[in-house]
């Protein structure tokens, strides 16, 4: 195969200090560290990747996600499968890849091409396009692990009202809406209240002003929350443990505020309150096929078009990137490659 073009950090030193650079380099096959073995590897001609905040970091150099240099970027990609000798897959069958330390550990989803280990390719469920598939990424498979887990957990509507927060990221603003589609009353706090209009198009039913919110003072308040979805962290994570009824589900997944949390044992012991941690790099293949299942039936996002705010394209992907790192972002950026 010819060269082709991707996104690669690499590790430099500028004035006796090491920092990271993106380049556009033309690369081979042979150039790519898959984490494959001679028995499971899948390369894909891509066709779709998104843009998550891990990724905004590794190419805008404003933290260090990879683990090698140089490494190719991007966490998700989807296309079709050019080559194996993994018997899982085979020639021109569609299939997306997220998270399993794509664009950290190996390369990555911004490439014209991708190799990978086959444990960590997913078959396109039927019913959702290489483009979908990328709309819903690393954001929407996090999103639907914490509704899949909370409901594994036995939280029901009935309980009360969900509380999201960062809910006009690509996360928050998912699980807004799949916790809408099943019926669960979801309260987006944010603070961008100028985003109303479409918090209640993905589905919330209220929408609170995270700068006006008033945090609990005591280990235990008046329950609001029948559950929770953090993104954030920090002071605001603790106040909704505090808040959260008796046996709701906390799924912590993100740090965009602070990853440190002060608690007490006491909304654990009395309440039964249950903190779900959310990692979804290194889930399970059957968990992960299970969550892809779900993603194209019963937790797919019914709003998805209103989520894309654009698209770029993959020579281009560098000039959004600061936005992201900056939280100006709303919605979902899809990478056509």
């Amino acid at each position: 195969m010819t060269a082709f073009n991707a996104w690669r950090v690499h590790a430099v030193e500028v004035d006796g200090k090491k920092k990271t650079e993106a380049r556009f380099d033309s690369v081979t096959l042979e150039d790519l560290d898959s984490g494959a073995t001679e028995n499971n590897e899948v390369v894909i001609k891509a066709a779709w990747s998104d843009i998550n905040y891990k990724d905004a970091l590794a190419i805008s150099g404003a933290g260090r996600i990879m683990r090698k240099f140089p490494c190719v970027a991007g966490i998700d990609v989807a296309g079709t499968v050019v080559s194996t000798n993994d018997s899982r897959f085979s020639e021109g069958q569609e299939v997306l890849v997220t998270g399993c330390n794509l664009g950290e550990a190996v390369d990555g989803g911004y490439a014209e091409y991708v190799k990978v280990a086959g444990e960590a390719v997913i078959a396109l469920p039927e019913g959702i396009s290489t483009r979908e598939a990328m709309a819903i990424g690393t954001a929407g498979f996090t999103a639907a692990l914490a509704v899949h887990r909370m409901q594994q957990n036995a939280q029901t509507p009935e309980m009360g009202p969900i509380a999201v927060t960062g809910p006009t990221g690509g996360v928050g603003g998912l699980a807004v809406n799949m916790l809408s589609k099943l019926g669960f009353e979801v309260h987006a706090i944010t603070g961008k209240p100028d985003q109303d209009g479409y918090l209640k198009t993905l589905g919330a039913m209220e929408i609170v002003n995270r700068n006006e919110l008033e945090l609990a003072k005591r280990p235990l308040e008046k329950v609001k929350w029948g559950g929770v979805v953090d993104n954030l962290g920090g002071e605001l994570l603790s106040s909704l443990i505090a808040e959260t009824c008796d046996g709701g589900n906390v799924a912590s997944i993100g740090l965009a505020a602070s990853h440190s949390l002060e608690t007490t044992v006491m909304p654990f012991i009395l309440r039964g309150v249950n903190l779900l941690g959310i990692n979804s790099v290194n889930v399970p293949l059957p968990v992960r096929m299970r969550v892809w299942e779900r993603l194209a039936t019963d937790l797919r996002p019914d709003q998805l078009d209103q989520m894309v705010a654009r698209e770029v394209p993959l020579a281009e992907l560098d000039k959004v990137m600061s936005e992201y790192v900056q939280g100006t972002v709303t919605g979902r950026t899809l990478v056509k490659i």
